[in-house]
């Protein structure tokens, strides 16, 4: 992809890679990261997505233009929709091979390489989306969002990073600032004890915790483990947090958070 970036003569130092890690296949975890990730840059950034477990099939490729000015080019299945919408649809389009003088298809399996990328190219050389195919309509996916309770929130789980890490759909703020235990339900288990804390290090190793992650959401973490592993959790995974409006004692540890010993 980056070398059809610069035979369409854009410049290397001016492309950044955002991530090659995602999960293959998981177009809402990627939707969800790209939003994240890519609401920063700057108005004249062209974004190239390829998490497309359709290629070559019905999803159209596209080209959306925003009020912002970001443009956004890839497929239409939902991983372009919550970024495009943060940043105002403009337009979207329908990219036609047959306008950008693109040489024959040798298969149909690496549209990021051979179509999103040529496009790409000639977006950042200033031609215009609509001059790549008709105007289409876009498929609509919205991240899904947490909800309050009256003495808790309940959510999801968005995102698993690569420590295993669990990043939730619950706001960090939702949850006070005094609060120092929370009662955890996550993907249907037992349920658990755990700290809010503000950092990894405020946990002893092995300790499960909760604590506002760089997203402003909820992230279920364990000191130099993994979340996902303790909990039994994977993206979509239900996560249901409650507290209370006491102060846990000086000292206090969660037992049920504690790893097991060895016997």
């Amino acid at each position: 992809m980056k070398a059809a970036l610069i035979a369409g003569r854009v410049d290397p130092s001016r492309v950044v890679d955002l991530t090659h890690d995602l999960p293959a296949h998981r177009v809402p975890e990627a939707a969800f990261l790209f939003r994240e990730m890519a609401r920063s840059f700057p108005p004249e950034t062209v974004h190239v997505v390829v998490v497309d477990p359709g290629v070559g099939g019905l999803r159209s490729p596209v080209v959306i233009s925003t009020a912002a000015g970001p443009l956004l080019v890839g497929p239409d299945n939902g991983v372009l929709y919550p970024l495009a919408e943060e940043l105002g649809v403009v337009g979207a389009y329908r990219i036609d091979r047959r306008r950008l003088g693109l040489p024959p298809r040798v298969g149909t399996t690496f549209d990021g390489r051979d179509l999103f990328a040529p496009a790409a190219a000639r977006l950042a050389n200033g031609a215009r989306p609509s001059s790549f195919g008709p105007k289409t309509s876009l498929r609509t996916y919205r991240v899904p969002t947490g909800e309050r309770l009256p003495n808790g929130a309940r959510g999801e789980v968005l995102h698993v990073d690569r420590f295993g890490n669990l990043i939730t759909s619950i706001r960090s703020e939702w949850v006070p600032d005094r609060v120092r235990s929370l009662r955890l339900r996550c993907a249907g288990a037992r349920a658990w004890n755990v700290l809010h804390t503000t950092s990894y290090e405020s946990l002893r190793p092995g300790i499960l915790g909760a604590l506002g992650s760089s997203f402003g959401l909820i992230e279920l973490a364990v000191r130099e483990g993994r979340a996902a592993n303790r909990l039994g959790a994977r993206v979509g995974s239900p996560v249901v947090l409650l507290w209370g409006t006491r102060r846990a004692p000086r000292g206090e540890k969660p037992n049920s958070a504690q790893p097991r010993k060895p016997r």
